[in-house]
Order: structure tokens, then C-alpha cells, then sequence
């Protein structure tokens, strides 16, 4: 086993250090792998240079495309709209529902006792201040099957009250679940990288020795919730995991995800970052109650202990850690994955400052983490070609979608942006002759359609917002009007350049640092 578990005990607590006997680690990228990281930033940039010289020398056809990809978008932006709709639906219902009475309406002969099904909630974190880990433990503590929780504050080493924080957190909370546990991951474990997926893999690696090889839990049983530092689960998201886990033929073989609103401290951030959360938040819950889309993992999910183990745990060198995970088990079990939504809303923070340059910085670089996503493709190309086992047409729609967003958001902005703006500052006679044509209209109606749709995530996102304690003032007002004609420069400074951003360093080969995003 990588990890000997020892040191203070207290109860059911307990806090050491191991000592590795485990290389860590994943296997350096192939050559392939390297290749296709590339991809998505070779695309943006053969973009732009095709674009600078198609506006020179066929700027029609440019604008054209623009347009025809601008309103690719728009549907899109329809469709959304129209999932969020139903996603709040779902939330109404999921919230109203008696979990106990819906497990035995769905129990059949294989599945699990309600009371079989034990909840592994893994918190890696680094330098998350104390109230925020103590609210996260709040939310946890008030779940009705706390007691069937075994709670994991996975430690960084390299942080050095790491040690103090924990033992202080272990002894407020442990009575309130059925375990509570710390652990320390080491730096410089070869191979790894000092992110999540490194500190989950440490901790839970350890913590199966100790469920299962000394206490004797049953791994089918044991269902783990990964959780960011900061994520507040819905009060009943465990009830009716619990359920679902309980009762699914397919508990083996799925992730469950529910969808993220920054909540925690949207009233305490500036009005264009609040709306720039609530477009995030939209998109979220739209691909989660969109039948006609496929979601992706995000942040705080749900994921068999038995498939955990079974894929080899998270790969320790990898920043988008829940997309990763996804994917491996993907295909390592052949194709037969699942993503089962949790209609019932987590709630993160928001990234702030110290005032709003700063927090516009802070904001910027975890745009930039997130966009590290691309670097999926890359992965997904691999195994498509090392893992023959998996049809072509399969592996060619996990792919796609996971390319989608990457492309779309890279070398389609590049293509809408400057596609429909160097043709007429190089030909200014175009904008007179044609301004009547379908490809003007149709980007015309495009961008009305974005803006609208934009207004109307930031309307649902303030109406399901927590109270708000203190009025308005005059000046948040004003801010928040402007910032709705702001919109497309907000929208380039924290989704397009950070992903331009990442992509790039992924096409020449150079690393991103890990940071903890500041939130109070």
C-alpha cells in the first residue's frame, strides 16, 4: 500500500503522516500526447492568420463565416436558455422530494440497504482559510445520513500549519459524522504535479487501507463525494445520492454531478464578476437538464470507491482533475460511463480581491486553470488510438464534445471576433454596400440573441440567490446597469484570453503553476 496511516488518535479521528512506498505519479506524456495538446492552440492561432488573410483578401467570405458561426452560437444560446428552465423545474422537484420514501419506491432485489451506503467525502485543500473549510463541514454535519460519512481533510504538506489546521478542524467536527479523518500528502513525489488530483489520489489511497482493510467495510458500499474546499452541498444532496447510489444497477459505472452556483459570496463580489459567475452557473445547469447535450464532471461530484480503485485512482500530473477522471474510467471501462445529475444545487465562492483589479487578476487566473481543460483533448486522441476496443464512432462522440467547448471558445471566438470586424476596418465600403445582406443581418440578430440570453442567466441567477443582508447602494446599482453593455469585454478578459491563454501554453509546451483562488 502507498500510505502507512499513524499518529494522534482520538476516537474515530486520526492525523499522520505516511511514509510513501508508492513511485506516484503518472507516466510522462507520449509523443502523441504532446502533439495533440497542441491542437486546440494551433487551431486558434491558424485561425487568426487565416482570418487576417482572408480580410485582406476575401473579406465577404470572412464575414460570412463569422456570421454563420455566430449564430451556430446563438442556437446554442437558445437551447440554453431554454434547459435552464427545466433545470429550475428539476431543482423545484428534487427539492420537494422525500428521499426515503423515493429509495423504496425504486429498491429492487439488487439493491443496496439504505444504511449499507457509506459516504467517503474527500476534502483536498491548501491554504483554504478556516472558515471556509468550517462552513463546508457546517453543510456536511446537517445532512440527515451524517452519520453514514466518513469525512477525508486531505492536507497538503507544503503547507505548514497543514498539521494545526487540521487537528483544530478534527476536534470541532469528528463527533458529527460516522468517521472523520486528516491526512498529509507530501511534496515531491516523483511524477506529480502539486494539485488536487495528486492530494485526492494520497488521501484515498490511504484512507481504503484503513475503511477496508482494518475496519472491514464493504468497498461496493463505500460511495466517494470529492469536494472542493469552499462547496456547500444542498442540504439533501446525500439523501438522494444515497438513493440513487442505492439503487442503481450501474452504481459501478457512473458519476454523479450536481449543478455549481457561486452563491457563497455573491453579494460581497463586484457586480460585473457577479454576472460573469451567473453566465458560468447557466451554462452549468443547461448542460446538465439539456437531454440533447452530453455534461461533464465539474468541481464537486460523486464517484464509486470500487471504480475509484479499479481505474488506479485520479492521475496525479493533471489540473482538470474531474473531466480527467471522467475520461479515464471512460475508457478504461470500454465506453460505459454514465453522468447522472443531482438536481440539487451546490454553492461555491466566488474569487475576490482586494479590491477589483485585484479580483479581476484573480479571476483571470482561475479562467485560465479552468481552460486547462483543452489538455483533455489531447488525452482523449490517445486513448482513442491506444484502446482499439472502443468503436471508432463512440470514441469519435466523446471527443467531439469534449473538443467542442475547447474549439468553440478558442479558435471560434477568433474567428467571430476578428472575422466580423477586419473586414469592414479594411473596407469600410463594405459595411455601406452590404450592411442589408443576410450575413449582416444574420450577425446582427446573432449578437441580440447572446445579449438578451446573457441578461436573462444574470435575471435567473438573482432570483435564486441567497437573501441579500444589506441594501443596495447607488453605486452597486450603477455598476450593475453597466455592466450589462460591458458584457463583451468582460466575457473577453475572463473566458476568451484565458483560454487563448492556456491554449497557447499548451501548444508550445509551457507548464501552468497551481493557485488557490482567493474567496474571502
Amino acid at each position: 500500500m502507498p500510505y502507512q496511516l499513524g499518529g494522534n488518535r482520538r476516537n474515530n479521528v486520526q492525523f499522520g503522516v505516511g511514509r510513501s512506498v508508492w513511485a506516484g505519479g503518472s507516466p510522462p506524456p507520449t509523443l502523441p500526447e504532446r502533439v495533440f495538446d497542441g491542437v486546440p492552440g494551433f487551431l486558434a492561432w491558424l485561425s487568426f492568420l487565416l482570418v487576417v488573410a482572408g480580410a485582406v483578401n476575401a473579406p465577404l467570405i470572412v464575414f460570412t463565416l463569422a456570421a454563420v458561426i455566430a449564430a451556430y452560437l446563438a442556437g446554442r444560446f437558445i437551447m440554453a436558455g431554454i434547459a435552464n428552465l427545466r433545470g429550475l423545474r428539476l431543482i423545484r422537484q428534487w427539492e420537494q422530494t422525500n428521499w426515503r420514501e423515493e429509495y423504496y419506491r425504486r429498491r429492487t432485489a439488487d439493491s443496496l440497504a439504505w444504511e449499507d451506503v457509506l459516504h467517503v467525502v474527500v476534502i483536498p485543500n491548501y491554504k483554504e482559510e478556516l472558515v471556509v473549510l468550517r462552513q463546508t463541514l457546517d453543510r456536511l454535519a446537517i445532512q440527515s445520513v451524517a452519520k453514514q460519512m466518513i469525512v477525508v481533510l486531505a492536507m497538503e504538506a507544503g503547507e505548514a500549519q497543514a498539521a494545526m489546521k487540521a487537528d483544530t478542524l478534527l476536534g470541532e467536527y469528528a463527533h458529527c459524522f460516522r468517521h472523520m479523518f486528516a491526512t498529509l500528502h507530501p511534496r515531491g513525489i516523483s511524477g506529480e504535479l502539486q494539485v488536487k488530483s495528486a492530494n485526492e489520489t494520497w488521501a484515498l489511497r490511504s484512507i481504503k487501507r484503513r475503511l477496508v482493510e482494518e475496519i472491514g467495510y464493504n468497498l461496493d458500499h463505500l460511495v466517494i463525494t470529492t469536494s472542493d474546499a469552499d462547496s456547500l452541498l444542498h442540504p439533501h444532496y446525500m439523501e438522494a445520492l444515497t438513493c440513487l447510489f442505492a439503487t442503481s444497477p450501474n452504481r459501478h459505472a457512473a458519476v454523479w454531478q450536481a449543478p455549481i452556483r457561486y452563491h457563497s459570496n455573491i453579494w460581497d463580489i463586484h457586480p460585473a464578476l457577479g454576472l460573469i459567475h451567473a453566465y458560468s452557473s447557466a451554462w452549468e445547469l443547461a448542460y446538465l437538464a439539456a437531454p440533447w447535450w452530453h455534461p461533464l464532471p465539474i468541481s464537486t461530484y460523486s464517484i464509486s470507491f470500487k471504480l475509484t480503485d479499479e481505474v488506479g485512482y485520479w492521475d496525479t500530473d493533471v489540473i482538470a482533475d474531474e473531466l480527467h477522471m471522467f475520461l479515464k474510467c471512460f475508457f478504461r471501462r470500454g465506453g460505459a460511463m454514465d453522468i447522472i445529475p443531482i438536481f440539487l444545487p451546490f454553492s461555491g465562492y466566488a474569487v475576490t480581491g482586494d479590491n477589483f483589479i485585484d479580483a479581476c487578476k484573480n479571476r483571470y487566473s482561475q479562467s485560465l486553470r479552468h481552460a486547462w481543460g483543452a489538455k483533455e483533448l489531447g488525452y482523449t486522441m490517445v486513448q482513442m488510438i491506444e484502446r482499439p476496443d472502443i468503436s471508432f464512432g463512440l470514441g469519435l462522440r466523446i471527443l467531439l464534445r469534449v473538443a467542442h467547448d475547447n474549439i468553440m471558445a478558442g479558435a471560434g471566438w477568433v474567428i467571430i471576433t476578428f472575422g466580423a470586424q477586419l473586414p469592414i476596418l479594411l473596407y469600410p465600403s463594405l459595411l455601406v454596400n452590404s450592411w442589408q445582406s443576410p450575413p449582416f443581418l444574420l450577425i446582427q440578430v446573432a449578437f441580440l440573441v447572446v445579449a438578451i440570453l446573457g441578461i436573462l442567466f444574470w435575471a435567473i441567477d438573482m432570483r435564486v440567490r441567497p437573501p441579500r443582508q444589506r441594501p443596495w447602494t447607488f453605486k452597486e446599482v450603477v455598476l450593475t446597469i453597466l455592466s450589462f453593455p460591458l458584457l463583451p469585454v468582460l466575457t473577453l478578459i475572463f473566458l476568451a484570453l484565458p483560454v487563448i491563454d492556456a491554449q497557447t501554453r499548451l501548444l508550445l509546451g509551457i507548464p501552468l503553476q497551481f493557485k488557490v483562488a482567493r474567496k474571502v
